[in-house]
């Protein structure tokens, strides 16, 4: 049974570039408790409470519940559920998940292939970052789940993943006149920027091109915050900072909030701004809540 593929086609709601990284969460957090402890079962009740804040940080604006991808990871062939009374799921209402003692655990077949190729458990892992999550969340989001996984190695990828085009940071830097579009940040040693990064606002996982209609320059702070929905930008290309965003410090203030309504700094006349497109996938999807007035 090829995992790595049936990794990649975990069954998922879409429309219209909607994300729905709800089974993608669940399954890494299954992979980092099976690196923990490969016989443990994870009961709902007990996991609901960090599956919940996984969606919240990672999952998209609108709330969900954890109940959702517990339930429903298991028509993808890759996890079980039991509850008190046997095999089988009771269904994905929250109060059956708890009342019936549910547990869940990667399945059986998946368990034995882990345990005989060890590396499978980092490829698995690292599909589900590559095709549900943007580079720059990668390393916490392992934290999160416990997951601990070695260095990416080229010889690691697999034929499933599409290939980023290596070109367009360079050519987004170069739009941008090597500053960030937020708060025009240009630190270099040397001749070397340092500390810029080419953010996509529509993520590649979901279809975003490698093209400066779809990128950003930003700094490394501003590309996380932009990543995690704290930042955004509205059609008129001014940035947009979330009410959900809590600061108190003078360092909060200056380089976050005060952001709110500051108009991108770039492109330099002749490349393309950010397609108007992109920016509203990346509302729609990514950035939390209502902005700042």
């Amino acid at each position: 049974m090829d995992w790595l593929e049936r990794t990649a086609k975990l069954r998922q709601w879409t429309r219209s570039g909607t994300r729905a990284p709800h089974k993608p969460l669940l399954l890494l957090y299954a992979l980092g408790r099976f690196q923990e402890d490969a016989d443990s079962r994870l009961r709902y009740s007990s996991i609901e409470q960090d599956l919940q804040r996984l969606l919240t940080e990672y999952g998209p604006p609108n709330r969900t519940t954890p109940a959702y991808p517990f339930h429903h990871l298991v028509s993808d062939g890759v996890w079980e559920v039991r509850t008190d009374h046997g095999h089988g799921s009771p269904g994905s209402g929250v109060g059956d998940l708890r009342t019936t003692g549910a547990t869940g655990r990667l399945a059986p077949e998946l368990r034995a292939a882990l345990r005989g190729e060890p590396q499978l458990l980092e490829r698995m892992a690292r599909l589900l970052l590559d095709l549900h999550f943007p580079p720059s969340l990668h390393g916490e989001l392992c934290e999160a789940v416990g997951l601990d996984l070695e260095p990416a190695r080229a010889e690691q990828l697999s034929a499933v993943r599409r290939q980023r085009d290596r070109r367009m940071r360079e050519a987004v830097l170069t739009a941008y006149e090597y500053r960030c579009a937020f708060c025009g940040y240009d630190g270099r040693i040397g001749t070397v920027p340092v500390g810029l990064e080419a953010a996509h606002v529509h993520w590649w996982a979901f279809g975003g091109p490698d093209d400066v209609a779809n990128g950003l320059c930003l700094c490394s702070l501003h590309h996380k915050l932009f990543d995690k929905g704290v930042l955004g930008v509205d059609g008129s290309h001014r940035v947009l900072v979330s009410q959900r965003f809590v600061g108190h410090s003078p360092a909060a203030r200056r380089h976050v909030v005060a952001l709110s309504g500051r108009p991108l700094i770039g492109p330099q006349p002749g490349a393309r701004p950010v397609a108007a497109e992109h920016l509203a996938w990346h509302t729609s999807q990514v950035f939390h809540g209502t902005p700042r007035p």
